[in-house]
């Protein structure tokens, strides 16, 4: 009798594995949907119920804090499992345009722009221009990470040489997580403040997202993380993580906002310390010059 060849076990595990970091993408997707809702909803009840239109807005900030933790797992657990694929990649970079791109902008409209300004001031037509740009920053970014991704080349001349330990641009995760700590720290729409306050913080709202769209497409480097915890020490990433969690569990407004702005301006520091090392490295050799 001819017997049926029986697959190996780990095949069809294997192929499990293959699901995990495309159902973390899909949880990412959903967050991304959840916040569309949550900011469109919160905008239709400002006017009537300012207290309620916060919870949706503070519903949505959460909701883009936790895409960018499946963003973050999506990622990692492909590389541990030896998943990735090119459609993953694919897939999880149109994810990123609906959660970091289309959904922190109708946040940022319901919560700011859309609330203070009416459709009939200038500044409204510039706060949807400014919108739409930060979205077109944020796509091109993404198209040029997956370009990166697919050739870890020089592209041409001049295009700075890709490492794993560092980002080209701020990721747009890290730029829509910044924009969604701060309704999270004042879920309050900003037409609730007092005298011209409002017409002053949406403007500088409006500023902040044409700076991060600025710096998404910018060359300057973030660090990603991918290599974190892989060393000796990681017993003290698990030590830095366990109080880091403790305090946003405690203090969460503030903490997340901490955590962003500090993410988006590392990257702005290092750049300027870069011009700095050239100085000091040409003082350094003068010195010995003139010593010897």
């Amino acid at each position: 009798m001819e017997t049926e060849e029986k697959k190996p076990a780990h095949r069809g595990l294997k192929k499990g594995l293959y699901v995990i970091p495309s159902a973390f993408t899909a949880a990412n997707i959903a967050m991304g949907f959840l916040t569309v809702l949550s900011s469109v909803r919160g905008f239709q009840v400002i006017s009537s119920n300012p207290e309620q239109a916060a919870v949706y807005f503070s519903y949505a900030a959460k909701g883009i804090a936790l895409a960018i933790l499946f963003d973050t797992l999506d990622g990692r657990v492909a590389r541990l499992t030896r998943t990735s694929t090119e459609i993953g990649v694919q897939l999880d970079s149109l994810a990123d345009v609906l959660t970091f791109g289309i959904a922190p902008i109708v946040l940022i409209y319901g919560w700011a722009i859309g609330a203070t300004f009416s459709e009939s001031n200038s500044l409204h037509t510039f706060g949807v221009f400014v919108l739409f740009m930060y979205l077109m920053c944020g796509t091109f970014r993404l198209a040029r990470f997956n370009l990166q991704a697919m050739r870890p080349r020089v592209l041409m001349e001049g295009t700075p040489k890709i490492d794993k330990k560092n980002f080209v641009g701020l990721p747009i995760p890290a730029a829509a997580g910044f924009l969604a700590s701060i309704v999270y720290l004042h879920p309050l729409p900003l037409n609730t403040l007092e005298e011209n306050l409002p017409n002053l913080y949406t403007v500088v709202m409006m500023i902040l997202m044409a700076v991060l769209g600025l710096l998404m497409v910018s060359t300057i480097r973030y660090t990603s993380f991918k290599t974190v915890g892989s060393g000796r020490r990681s017993i003290y990433l698990i030590l830095i993580i366990a109080a880091l969690g403790m305090l946003v569990w405690l203090y969460s407004q503030y903490m997340l906002f901490i955590l962003a702005f500090a993410y988006v301006a590392h990257g702005i520091v290092r750049y300027m310390l870069g011009f700095l090392r050239p100085r000091r490295r040409e003082m350094q050799v003068g010195e010995k010059v003139e010593n010897s």
